[in-house]
């Protein structure tokens, strides 16, 4: 299995950023690229070479959905493994996300001490469906 290094994450309030930005960094020794917005995802993501997405779902100027769509358009991230992380978790919003290809949905407010673990697991699940090994 490939480890997880370089995660790209788009969240446009500044506290939850600094949130997972500590927990993931400092907890779980990833590379973080925090970005305010999906459009501003959508442009760094080449330059970063993420391995995993994590987004907000409702952000402005392009929200999560629709940040995805956009990035699966784009061929090297065709197959990348996308997590929401969300306030919008009722039975039916989470079937949605699931439908658009999201691989796990994190509920806000979330846990920092398991964060990091909870990608992990989602990570290691993903790389044993092979989707992790081709990822760049």
């Amino acid at each position: 299995m490939q480890p997880l290094v370089r995660i790209l994450y788009a969240e446009d309030e500044p506290d939850i950023q600094q949130l997972v930005s500590q927990t993931l960094e400092v907890l779980g020794g990833f590379t973080l690229k925090i970005c305010n917005k999906g459009l501003e995802a959508l442009n760094e993501i080449e330059a970063f070479n993420p391995q995993l997405l994590i987004f907000d779902v409702m952000m402005p100027d392009l929200d999560g959905p629709g940040a995805l769509k956009e990035i699966r358009k784009i061929e090297a991230y065709k197959e990348i493994p996308v997590i929401f992380m969300t306030a919008k978790v009722q039975i039916s919003e989470v079937q949605g996300y699931f439908g658009m290809g999201v691989v796990d949905v994190i509920a806000k407010p979330f846990n920092p001490i398991t964060l990091a673990e909870q990608i992990q697991v989602t990570w290691a699940k993903e790389c044993r469906r092979g989707i992790g090994k081709v990822v760049k």
